[in-house]
């Protein structure tokens, strides 16, 4: 399930996320927490993490708060700018990185490996779409960090608003690719191994010619299983799960490729 952010009233989202003429903090009657924006926006993140996109409502929200969907409404008007808050309001997890222009791979490296885990913790961000930003401030901090790696690395503006739009969606793929192989044992009810096992044995079966028809395919799979996390392996690698572990292994190797064509490009400049 694809979202798109951005669908509320525009002048009353921006000054939700801007923090601009937002509605004042009110006490209920009773020991009731108090009510606010952040309150809200908070609970459903905790509602959006624990139990995914599918489950996010007004009315689960205010459930989770000790309130009704009603009393929500005076803060936040609907749903959609409710999305618009919670995405921006994670994204104040990614830290902000000075720039080194001695060491730009390794500041691109950091911030890469920093923004796949936090995709991974909130792995429902992976369904809002990047096509129409959310334009809040967290959101914005975020990509003013990854620009200010990226002219740290000498190349001309136009080359580094490409390798911004190459990077982010990068990252968010190699996540998409963790987080699904964290969730399908447990939304499938059989594991990766009890999967490949039948669907293998099934395939030559049916296909005994597989070889002759996909010798690329085939070809690359008789060389070998790729040794995962060669030299400096991560710690507590081994204890990660295989799919989980080639997902990871995967978004290394291709950073890598990406970081030494950022190299190639530096190299070719006057």
């Amino acid at each position: 399930m694809v979202v798109f952010a951005g669908q509320g009233d525009p002048r009353r989202s921006l000054s939700l996320l801007w923090r601009a003429d937002a509605p004042p903090t009110r006490g209920g009657p009773g020991p009731r927490p108090r009510l606010s924006v952040d309150a809200i926006v908070a609970a459903a993140v905790a509602l959006a993490d624990e139990e995914g996109m599918g489950a996010l409502s007004m009315r689960a929200v205010g459930d989770r708060l000790g309130r009704t969907a009603m009393a929500l409404y005076t803060y936040v008007p609907g749903k959609s700018e409710l999305l618009d808050l919670m995405y921006d309001a994670v994204h104040a997890e990614l830290p902000r990185r000075e720039p080194d222009p001695d060491d730009w791979r390794g500041a691109l490296t950091a911030w890469a490996g920093e923004v796949l885990e936090f995709y991974v913790r909130h792995p429902w961000v992976l369904q809002v779409s990047q096509a129409r930003p959310v334009l809040g401030p967290h959101e914005y901090a975020g990509l003013d960090t990854l620009v200010t790696l990226l002219r740290a690395t000498g190349l001309p503006a136009g080359a580094v608003r490409r390798l911004v739009g190459t990077l982010f969606p990068f990252v968010r793929g190699s996540a998409q690719a963790v987080a699904d192989a964290r969730l399908a044992a447990a939304a499938t009810g059989s594991s990766d191994e009890e999967w490949w096992a039948a669907r293998s044995a099934a395939l030559l079966e049916l296909v005994p010619d597989f070889a002759e028809r996909f010798p690329a395919v085939s070809g690359l799979e008789a060389e070998g299983p790729v040794e995962p996390y060669p030299g400096n392996a991560p710690e507590g690698a081994e204890a990660v799960p295989y799919p989980e572990r080639e997902a990871r292994e995967t978004f290394r190797v291709g950073l890598g490729v990406l970081l030494d064509g950022i190299e190639a490009a530096r190299a070719d400049r006057p």
